[in-house]
């Protein structure tokens, strides 16, 4: 028999243990799951009433932890782990045979590692959801690349004809003079020359168009800002946009992923030029202070209707026409900015358009 001061300490354990598997749920890193299944099963293992003999065995969605003495033979009490109300594993914990039997369990302990499991499956089922967030946010990541790429093939058509022109042209004077005119050098260094252009164009092609990790980097801006407004030279062209860049420093460091920042940069310009006048002006600002780096894009376009203002960064919505606009530019560009710890708003430019600012913290 237990008498009341034991079922009082028991209960103590049990509610501790509830509390401390709630923390640990609630403080969980989704990206150290594991460390946190290991805390709950440390947590069970002190609840029971022989907690120096108990030991503690998880099997569930591709996790196996078991504590250090997990006996061969165990007696054990168990219960199923369910995540999204499918079967997903098992919790055990046991004691040795040859010192405890079946009747040592407690009715209370069982509903307490229900009670637990039921826990664990809630802390799985978020983890496959905060997974699942990252696998959607990637492939819109990538569709609105394709977008974007869609939308430059012209211009990287443009870039590649000139030189690979002037790689024919020269390949064939050089034909015809390298035997007799030491001018087939100089044309030569012509020829590599463009080929070394015709590659770079290329690559930023194939590296924008590929699926890559985040790869966070310092890095001057400038020069990512100023090649990513090289490649829309034939969108600006075609409206007859001037365009403006003014930097605040000739060189502006920044911890960035390269290809993330030249998605932001392609999106919000691209989105100027769609819906700027013809003969209108863009101006992009790169502004370093003491703690954060500011982007700024400037347009003349209709500006942004206070009917929308407050839908601007929701995907797939769009005020473009069908066919013209997928709605995921602003909204990759929002998350982008946000795992840079960073924050973008808009206001309306004077007399008519509008100013897109992007402030990046100095980590």
């Amino acid at each position: 028999m237990i008498s009341a001061e034991e079922k009082l300490n028991e209960r103590i354990k049990e509610l501790t243990c509830l509390y401390e598997v709630t923390s640990i749920i609630v403080n969980c890193d989704y990206n150290q799951i594991e460390d946190a299944l290991k805390g709950i099963l440390h947590c069970l293992q002190k609840a029971w009433r022989y907690n120096k003999d108990a030991q503690v065995k998880l099997d569930a969605s591709g996790y196996t932890i078991v504590t250090s003495n997990f006996p061969k033979n165990p007696i054990c009490l168990e219960s199923g782990i369910k995540v999204f109300n499918k079967k997903a594993g098992i919790v055990q914990v046991a004691y040795p045979n040859d010192k405890y039997s079946a009747s040592d369990f407690l009715r209370e302990e069982k509903k307490l590692l229900q009670n637990v499991c039921l826990e664990i499956g809630n802390l799985l089922e978020r983890k496959q959801i905060k997974d699942n967030e990252i696998i959607i946010k990637r492939k819109m990541e990538r569709a609105d690349r394709l977008g974007i790429l869609g939308e430059i093939t012209a211009g990287i058509a443009h870039e590649l004809n000139t030189p690979l022109a002037n790689i024919l042209g020269f390949a064939e004077l050089l034909k015809s003079r390298i035997m007799e005119d030491t001018q087939a050098v100089q044309d030569l260094d012509k020829i590599i020359n463009s080929a070394i252009f015709s590659r770079e164009v290329v690559k930023k092609l194939m590296f924008f168009a590929c699926e890559m990790p985040q790869q966070m980097s310092l890095v001057n801006i400038n020069p990512i800002i100023t090649s990513a407004l090289h490649l829309m030279e034939p969108s600006l062209k075609k409206k007859k946009i001037i365009h403006q860049l003014d930097f605040s420093n000739p060189e502006v460091f920044l911890r960035v992923d390269t290809i993330q920042l030249t998605q932001v940069i392609f999106n919000l310009v691209l989105n100027a030029i769609y819906f700027s006048p013809v003969k209108g002006r863009i101006t992009i600002s790169v502004k370093e202070e003491k703690k954060q780096v500011s982007i700024s894009i400037t347009d003349q376009g209709p500006g942004v209707s206070s009917k929308i203002k407050d839908r601007i960064f929701e995907p797939f919505f769009s005020t473009k026409p069908v066919g013209e606009g997928s709605g995921l530019g602003l909204s990759v560009v929002h998350g982008i900015i946000k795992s840079h710890k960073g924050m973008i708003k808009f206001r309306s430019n004077t007399p008519k358009g509008t100013i897109f600012t992007i402030d990046f913290p100095k980590i």
